[in-house]
């Protein structure tokens, strides 16, 4: 069921947003670039600048770009220079290119829609995405749940109907959800909410009559782990449909904040996982921001023998000596896909190393 929920990527009406950073280029830039099958605006826009996310300024004055978004293979870019020196893609124009390819919207219309690069494709990362969900208490403590089975075992996996304990819609669909950690900021405390995993999926067969203490039935269509009673069901579609367009942005200064967990679960995580940040709608955090992730680098004091790193030395020496303010190293990138009240959740774009709980984010520099 839930495979049907819309997640196209295909950013079609990417907004040029007035962004006031410098483009940097990155070292050994190459000058030009052929489009191969399987290219991304964002990986061809990594091979020029050290700022991804900024692609649209690279594309801005190419007179024969109607729609950036269009790239297909056998293309080939140049990286030029204008009269400010401010660096620009364009389609190189050569006799190497065949007409067909030539930036062109009359004849990209004759195109088939799949030829086209896209910046970030489906199909590339609707793999990777998690559709658990973040719940704070008082939603929990008003979403109906599960009493029991026509089973009558505790547990079950498949082919059975489960009772729930509210006068559900007839035919509806709803997601099921099994009640996980809940979700603390590192640096306040507060809560940030229960973070819920689903476990499965089912379809409404008889509507409840709870002033009576009838309960709804709901067929258990899929699923993905144990059902147990006690597990929340929610209409499928709810924070379950992400936006059919990510319009990406840097994220906006002063934004400071960190990685509170990671749904795989694990010690350490990199491109395409999906990770929880402590920073929401409350911080004017919106769906596309992207944050740089960065790392403190290792406290080091200043001793009588000479530098040491703080987790070595001596409690004393941590006493006597000297802390050095140690530099915030950047270590990749992340985009926001679902923000809530006071965490969002994002996916990883790229790491030069594996990131960490704790790690902190802030916006692009």
């Amino acid at each position: 069921m839930l495979k049907k929920i819309i997640l196209s990527l295909s950013l079609l009406s990417f907004p040029l947003l007035a962004i006031a950073d410098e483009i940097k280029l990155i070292d050994g830039a190459p000058k030009t670039h052929v489009v191969v099958k399987g290219d991304t605006l964002w990986d061809i826009s990594a091979l020029f600048l050290q700022q991804p996310w900024l692609w649209p300024k690279l594309w801005r004055l190419n007179p024969d770009i109607n729609n950036p978004h269009l790239i297909y293979p056998g293309d080939i870019l140049k990286l030029i220079f204008d009269e400010n020196g401010e660096p620009m893609l364009v389609v190189a124009t050569t006799k190497a290119v065949k007409p067909s390819y030539k930036w062109s919207p009359k004849i990209r219309q004759e195109k088939t829609k799949n030829s086209a690069i896209t910046i970030l494709p489906l199909e590339v990362i609707a793999p990777f995405l998690r559709y658990d969900n973040l719940f704070t208490e008082d939603e929990l403590e008003k979403s109906p749940y599960i009493i029991g089975s026509d089973e009558g075992y505790r547990m079950t996996t498949h082919d059975f109907k489960v009772y729930v304990n509210a006068d559900l819609e007839l035919a509806q669909s709803y997601a099921i959800y099994d009640k996980g950690e809940e979700l603390f900021d590192p640096e306040t405390g507060d809560s940030l909410g229960f973070y819920v995993n689903l476990v499965g999926t089912g379809q409404v067969l008889k509507r409840g009559d709870i002033e009576n203490d009838v309960p709804s039935t709901m067929n258990v269509g899929s699923v993905k782990r144990e059902i147990h009673a006690g597990n929340y069901v929610v209409p499928v579609n709810d924070g379950q449909l992400l936006p059919s367009v990510f319009s990406m942005k840097a994220a906006s200064a002063p934004l400071r904040g960190a990685i509170v967990k990671a749904t795989s679960n694990g010690r350490e995580f990199s491109k395409f996982e999906v990770v929880m940040i402590n920073r929401g709608i409350e911080h004017n955090v919106t769906v596309g921001d992207v944050m740089a992730i960065k790392r403190t680098s290792p406290a080091v004091v200043n001793t009588g023998n000479g530098p040491a790193y703080s987790i070595e030395t001596s409690r004393w020496n941590k006493i006597t000596g000297s802390d050095y303010k140690m530099p915030e190293e950047q270590l990749g990138e992340l985009m926001v896909f679902k923000v809530y009240q006071k965490a969002s959740m994002a996916l990883i774009l790229n790491t030069q190393k594996p990131a960490r709980i704790n790690d902190l984010i802030t916006a692009p520099e």
